[in-house]
């Protein structure tokens, strides 16, 4: 009799149990009966899930070879022993694990070096052990395999990004349970062909956030009923770069003058604070504001001249300078417009500067300090010159001089065309201007008699616009109607037509190549192929009973069948194109 190496109680699809792991098996059995409803011999186990630490549930995953779904437990004792309970369960398999990859791994030769065995944690559902040498295979045994897989570090086989992409698309995650929950597909087919979604979200995952355009301008809270500024790390990093006079003053007075909680409660009641603010600031709150001795050292003049205190010392690119031209127009042209005269409302003058001094340092941030310009200037030439505004993103990069067809015996395929086109006049010899002109003067006597006598036909215009008004009708009228099918049979007929489309989906897949050559999940062989599209074959078979069903309900509901029928005739359309193709070609190679 084998000996027991743990026990825990556990729940198993919702009924409360014993889970013992033995000397030879891990089994599960209910209360109250006496054979195990579980029993799965150590050489099944593939790979382990677990659930997060601090988790609500503490739940333990074992997926089986050949079946990525596996058993789920979950552990019913108090959290801290389920925990050490589940840690338990989690060493014993895990060593199993380990032991079961080295044993297929060693026969063969040629299999990559196994990686040891552990367990990851995600936030809400487990991830797998990454398995290089046993890769995951179909529900089905006649579309398994033993040499798919994928590597540990490719993004479309991360269990967080896929789950990240389903809850990002619930019209996808409603499809996900129906078809991998459902026992229909395995997860690696569901996501075949949908690659592009989850290195999509990779990207958007990988991408690292540039820094925030709001002007640092800290806003008065309300904590624990008293009004208050809350400094963070984050805060006091964004003023000192956009105010160095602050981290200036910081440097000259903390610890020295100032604690840090003293300093920054003086300098948000002081002067300087309120010269930073990203605000108009009124006389009245520059009365409110009290004279501090420390502060008031680093105030500076308001920047309120004419001319700003810093000038820009780049010089502007002729193409798009406005005032390049200003002398050309002094005595024609409209007069200067004069709501536009910098500094006629002088309090604005400060803030619009501030705003775009931190336009420009944001651009420096992202370009390099100092500001590596894209400058579209021909050396050669020198400034001034057409290169200047000469885009190479206006460039058309997709043309293509062609691939050049070699022929035997060209003349018999082009010897009419060169014959007629002998008596032409060659292509390199150079055109008369002054004689084509002249032809063109001939060829236009009266030109604005006959433009007058042009008259355009409106029938096909007012047919266009009519056409239209009906769409938009039939369309405002649909919406306006109530339909008489109830939500459960609409979501009868949803479901049955996201089923088909995802089947036919498969078997296409499982016919021609992928239309891109992007990263895919894994390179099925031909036997595979067959094997997949003879399923899918076989669940695409079933969908007319499965239509002729919803006519019947439809009936009993008092709802016209033949709107069912017309709904479902598209998807009914493309299954029997599917199911004679396969016909034809199963009838080719039996001969």
């Amino acid at each position: 009799m084998p000996s027991t190496v743990c026990t825990a109680k556990t729940s198993y699809k919702k009924l409360p149990g014993l889970l013992e792991l033995t000397s030879t098996h891990l089994q599960w059995t209910q209360d109250g009966k006496k054979a195990p409803s579980v029993k799965v011999p150590h050489s099944e186990a593939a790979s382990l899930f677990c659930s997060k630490e601090g988790a609500a549930q503490v739940r333990l995953k074992v997926a089986l070879v050949g079946d990525d779904t596996g058993h789920n437990f979950t552990f019913t004792s108090p959290q801290p022993v389920a925990l050490a309970e589940r840690e338990k369960f989690k060493n014993e398999l895990t060593n199993i694990i380990a032991r079961n990859r080295n044993a297929s791994a060693t026969p063969a030769a040629t299999a990559p070096g196994t990686p040891s065995a552990s367990v990851r944690t995600s936030s809400v559902a487990p991830l797998g052990i990454p398995s290089p040498a046993r890769p995951p295979v179909s529900r089905a045994a006649s579309a398994s395999s033993d040499s798919r897989g994928t590597p540990a570090n490719d993004p479309t086989s991360d269990f967080r990004l896929r789950k990240k992409v389903l809850l990002s698309n619930a019209e996808l995650a409603a499809l996900h349970r129906e078809m991998v929950m459902g026992g229909h597909i395995s997860e690696n087919e569901f996501w075949e062909g949908r690659e592009h979604m989850i290195l999509a979200q990779s990207a958007a995952d990988n991408q690292k956030r540039g820094k925030p355009g709001q002007l640092v301008d800290p806003r008065p809270q309300t904590v624990d009923g008293e009004i208050k500024i809350v400094i963070t790390p984050q805060l006091v990093h964004d003023i000192f770069e956009e105010y160095p006079v602050v981290a200036k003053a910081y440097n000259d007075n903390v610890p020295n003058k100032l604690n840090e909680a003293e300093f920054w409660k003086r300098y948000f009641q002081s002067k300087l604070f309120n010269a930073h603010r990203a605000s108009i600031r009124s006389s009245a709150t520059q009365h409110v504001v009290k004279d501090d001795p420390i502060f008031d050292k680093y105030l500076e003049k308001d920047d309120d001249d004419l001319e700003p205190r810093r000038l820009r010392d780049e010089s502007v690119d002729i193409f798009i300078d406005l005032g390049a031209t200003q002398e050309d127009h002094g005595e024609s042209g409209n007069i200067k417009d004069v709501t536009m005269q910098a500094g006629k409302q002088r309090a604005v003058l400060p803030l619009i500067r501030k705003f775009n001094e931190h336009s420009e340092r944001l651009l420096n941030t992202t370009l390099g300090e100092p500001a590596t310009k894209r400058r579209r200037t021909d050396v050669a030439e020198g400034p001034g010159h057409y290169s200047q505004i000469d885009l190479e993103d206006l460039h058309d990069n997709q043309t293509s001089g062609g691939i050049v067809l070699n022929m035997q015996d060209r003349e018999r395929y082009f010897g009419v065309r060169s014959s007629e086109t002998s008596g032409q006049q060659p292509a390199n010899q150079k055109l008369d201007f002054r004689s084509a002109l002249h032809e063109a003067k001939l060829s236009l006597p009266d030109w604005s008699s006959s433009l007058g006598r042009l008259r355009l036909e409106r029938k096909a215009g007012d047919d266009a616009l009519n056409g239209m008004t009906q769409n938009v009708a039939a369309r405002l009228e649909v919406k306006r109607t109530k339909h008489d099918i109830s939500d459960n049979l609409f979501r009868q007929m949803t479901t049955c037509q996201t089923a088909a489309n995802e089947f036919l989906r498969q078997f296409w897949l499982s016919i021609y190549p992928p239309v891109t050559d992007g990263q895919t999940l894994s390179a099925a062989t031909p036997a595979q192929k067959a094997a997949k599209a003879g399923k899918m074959i076989d669940y695409l078979s079933r969908t007319h009973e499965k239509v002729g069903a919803l006519v019947q309900t439809a009936q009993q509901e008092g709802v016209d069948p033949s709107r069912v029928q017309v709904a479902m005739k598209p998807v009914l359309d493309a299954v029997d194109n599917a199911l004679e193709f396969w016909r034809r070609r199963s009838s080719k190679q039996a001969r």
